[in-house]
């Protein structure tokens, strides 16, 4: 599991962040400021940092500086809206990118994820019992022959792998598919795709092992393919 380091002062919004990042399978450390933040990186290690340029004992700045020095990780600035000289320091100063407040929160989930795959800290293959997954080519085998999945079957199934330890709500199924596809994805048309893929990478569709339902919430990735 991915670890993230978010700096920043403003509780609410950390809490937020922290609940959202950890939705999506990171571990999330907080630090509020530039003291903090420094005593954490000495004892710690991350993957990615996230940091607010505004802090109340000191700026990001200086935080990326120790981050960069201690830890080669990818890091990736909060900025206030419309503070573009902020954002030109930043990436002037070598920072891999920038979000602006208030967040989009899928944005800001796959600009986290593209900074950890070019540091080459995101696998792009995954396997899952018989399953092989290559989400930089797009194919899928299951027991080494080609399964051939539609745009919204794939879709559908990356989800579960990026969340393994996670039950996924119906709702935000139907939220991210419909997003994907640009159309309306009803409650049915839900079901019916559950279904279509689980005949196609399952090996006993009526007794699946790869996506499980949890009644009354939603699906899960198997227990035993969670921590693969």
């Amino acid at each position: 599991m991915k670890r993230i380091f978010l700096v920043e002062d403003d509780m609410a919004i950390a809490k937020n962040l922290t609940r959202l990042l950890c939705s999506e399978g990171f571990t999330v450390v907080h630090a509020a400021g530039r003291q903090e933040a420094s005593a954490m990186l000495a004892e710690q290690r991350f993957d990615l940092s996230l940091v607010d340029i505004s802090l109340p004992d000191g700026n990001g700045f200086a935080v990326y500086t120790e981050i960069k020095e201690a830890q080669e990780i990818p890091v990736i600035f909060l900025t206030a809206s419309g503070d573009e000289a902020s954002v030109v320091t930043g990436l002037n100063m070598g920072g891999d990118d920038y979000i602006t407040k208030p967040f989009r929160p899928r944005e800001l989930v796959a600009r986290i994820k593209t900074a950890l795959r070019k540091y080459g800290r995101v696998s792009t293959v995954f396997e899952v019992g018989g399953l092989y997954v290559d989400t930089a080519s797009g194919v899928v085998k299951k027991n080494g022959s080609e399964v051939f999945l539609s745009a919204l079957e794939y879709r559908l199934l990356l989800m579960f792998i990026s969340n393994p330890n996670i039950i996924i709500t119906r709702d935000r199924l139907l939220h991210e598919l419909w997003d994907a596809a640009g159309e309306f994805v009803t409650n049915n048309t839900l079901t019916v795709y559950i279904k279509r893929l689980r005949e196609k990478i399952e090996s006993d569709p009526a007794k699946p092992e790869i996506i499980l339902t949890v009644h009354g919430m939603g699906y899960r990735l198997g227990d035993r393919y969670a921590s693969e």
